[in-house]
Parts: C-alpha cells; sequence; structure tokens
C-alpha cells in the first residue's frame, strides 16, 4: 500500500523557518522524483519545489526560490521541505507527490495528505 505521510507543519511568523517531511511507503522511492505542492483557497495548485529520483536535479518556483531548500533521503524513504524567510503568501497546505522517473512532465502518480502551513504577519 502506497503512503506519503507530510509531517511539520504549522504556524509560524513571517521571517520563520519550517520543515517538513514527506515519509514515504509502499513503492520504491528511489525510482522516484518526487515534489512539493501547495494549495489555499481559491487559488490552484502550484509546484514550489522538486528533485530527481537521486537528489542531484532540483527545481523550484520563483516564488520560493532563495528560501526554500527541497532535499531527500533515499536511505530514509523521505523528502525534506526546508523553508526559511517566510511570508505570509506561502500560507497553504503543502503536499509532497511522487513520480516514477521516466514519466515526463508533472503527472505525478502517488500524493500524501497535506499539511498546513500558516504564516502569520
Amino acid at each position: 500500500q502506497v503512503q506519503l505521510v507530510e509531517s511539520g507543519g504549522g504556524l509560524v511568523q513571517a521571517g520563520g523557518s519550517l520543515r517538513l517531511s514527506c515519509a514515504a511507503s509502499g513503492f520504491t522511492f528511489s525510482s522516484y522524483d518526487m515534489g512539493w505542492f501547495r494549495q489555499s483557497p481559491g487559488k490552484e495548485r502550484e509546484r514550489v519545489a522538486a528533485t530527481g529520483r537521486r537528489g542531484v536535479s532540483t527545481y523550484y518556483a520563483d516564488s520560493v526560490k532563495g528560501r526554500f531548500t527541497i532535499s531527500r533521503d533515499n536511505a530514509k524513504n523521505t523528502v525534506y521541505l526546508q523553508m526559511n524567510g517566510l511570508k505570509p503568501e506561502d500560507t497553504a497546505v503543502y503536499y509532497c507527490a511522487a513520480k516514477y522517473f521516466l514519466v515526463i512532465g508533472s503527472d505525478y502518480s502517488y500524493w500524501g495528505q497535506g499539511t498546513q502551513v500558516t504564516v502569520s504577519s
């Protein structure tokens, strides 16, 4: 049974930091690209960061470049999102997702249940 379980969300003041974790099980983690997405009420889901199966290649949305860092530990089947310099506009539910490495584009197969991040001004 495939599972992606996010943790680490919470309430933080603007300028603060949070580290999200996503523990994966039920599939060969090292064969999957991983991404972090977010969605806030009334807005479309946005991919904020992604990493290839080896953790070498990364992608960041312009809105988070220089502030967020994605990383993964294939030995622990876990992907992380370090978020620094948080802004109120970063408030959203954050989801991790997995995509088999040979799949082209952003067609992610597996999704977590999400973790709420709230940034107060």
